[in-house]
């Protein structure tokens, strides 16, 4: 690298899974409805809202880039809305979908924002954006509320017209750590060699220093690279120094973990006993299948995620939008964590909307309520969500932050399975970080 580049608001995992091809022409059609120059909006539905109106929400996200894409939270938006408006929208009201690809790009998701303000949006639900230095200050300036966004920038936990339904990075870092605490030998961090890539190991030794642990060893690397031979050998070497307990290696390098597995998976042979820990949205099923399944670098693996494993019966609501209303569009995938997370979004926006009874649905409505104590409830995926301008973990620069809570998975045989029934509350873990 020619120098340490700086982004402020990302917390540098940002989680990809691959664009698949479309299954067929159905899937083609869906896809084509639901973009136009960039946005689009749910076929047959009108826009606009108002006391008894429909009420038009906008959900984005990247779509088509060759960085991180999550065609599945907008497709699934527009799902949501054909079958709430099915069941006679949300409290007697029609719920309109407005999508947008914010194309990984600054100017685009700035657009984004700028059309829901033009289109009087109540709200943007559900969305995924790196761009938040773009996307929030057209969204404050008109008091749109942002609820459910993916949690990969640091904006997300401070603004205050954020609503986030996970803990982002910060908790899956800090839930990994307290997880790979009791087990692993040396552990060794291979992270991005940025400015926002320093906070990556006070987040995760937050989590190995509660288990008791040292911190992790640090093994910085280009966020852009190709191939990662050399920091595969240099963390491959530093994890086995305990030779009494097998060491850990957790590759934190967003949209380069895949690359980096690759390069990791030759070095290995000479080092079988080591272990790889990371989070989800980095790795998911797909991902493992692709890179070997049982016999591949992640067998055995800890994985922390935000929600129960997609197996759970707790998706089960999820799903029967999924394959009621999605007519087979291959976009919309349950295990992807972007997905999950605009269907908690949408719960949330429900919750909200049918709380205001026979009042007007505005974007001001929508964000009184939300700071007005309304707790709302998620069938069990996440804790009673409930925010509060200064949330417990304001002191360490997260005030928004309200679901601290992570799950553990492992992949046993090829599969991603829960290794650990429930969640693990990491509020006192992040209060420890120092991230001064």
């Amino acid at each position: 690298m020619t120098g340490r580049r700086r982004k402020r608001s990302t917390f540098l995992l940002r989680f990809t899974r691959p664009v698949r091809a479309a299954a067929g022409a159905t899937g083609a059609l869906v896809a084509s409805a639901s973009l136009v120059a960039g946005c689009g909006v749910v076929p047959g539905v009108t826009g606009g809202s108002g006391d008894d109106g429909p009420i038009k929400v906008m959900t984005w996200a990247p779509q088509e880039t060759d960085a991180t894409n999550k065609p599945g939270m907008p497709a699934f938006a527009q799902a949501y809305a054909r079958w709430i408006n099915a069941k006679g929208g949300i409290d007697g009201r029609e719920l309109t979908v407005l999508t947008c690809n914010d194309h990984n790009d600054s100017v685009a998701a700035a657009k984004c924002a700028r059309r829901a303000v033009k289109e009087n949006v109540v709200a943007v639900v559900g969305s995924y954006s790196q761009y938040a230095d773009s996307f929030f200050p057209p969204l404050e300036g008109a008091g749109i509320p942002y609820i459910g966004g993916y949690g990969v920038t640091t904006d997300e936990f401070t603004s205050p017209l954020s609503y986030p339904v996970n803990g982002g990075a910060p908790t899956l870092l800090a839930g990994l750590g307290k997880a790979l605490a009791p087990d692993c030998g040396s552990v060794t961090l291979v992270r991005p060699d940025t400015i926002a890539g320093d906070e990556l190991p006070v987040l995760l030794d937050s989590g190995l220093t509660a288990g008791g642990h040292a911190k992790a060893q640090d093994v910085r690397a280009a966020e852009d690279a190709t191939q990662y031979s050399e920091q595969s050998e240099q963390a491959l070497r530093r994890s086995t120094t305990d030779p009494a307990r097998k060491g850990c290696v957790v590759p934190s390098l967003g949209d380069r973990t895949g690359t980096f597995m690759d390069s990791f998976r030759r070095a290995r042979e000479e080092y079988p006993q080591v272990r790889t820990g990371t989070v989800l949205g980095s790795v998911d099923q797909t991902v493992i299948d692709a890179s070997g399944g049982r016999s591949g670098p992640y067998e055995g693996s800890y994985i922390t995620g935000w929600y129960p494993v997609e197996t759970d019966a707790r998706w089960d609501a999820m799903k029967k939008v999924i394959s009621e209303k999605a007519f087979g569009d291959n976009r919309i995938d349950p295990a992807d964590a972007g997905v999950q997370t605009t269907w908690i979004a949408y719960t949330v926006l429900r919750a909200v909307v049918e709380s205001l009874g026979d009042g007007e649905v505005s974007a001001d409505t929508v964000s009184r309520a939300l700071d007005g104590g309304l707790k709302i409830g998620t069938g069990g995926l996440t804790p009673t969500l409930h925010w509060e301008f200064q949330g417990e973990l304001a002191s360490v620069g997260f005030p928004r932050l309200v679901n601290t809570d992570v799950t553990l998975q492992v992949v046993r045989s090829g599969r991603l399975v829960s290794a650990k029934e429930g969640f693990t509350d990491v509020t006192q873990t992040l209060k420890s970080a120092d991230l001064s």
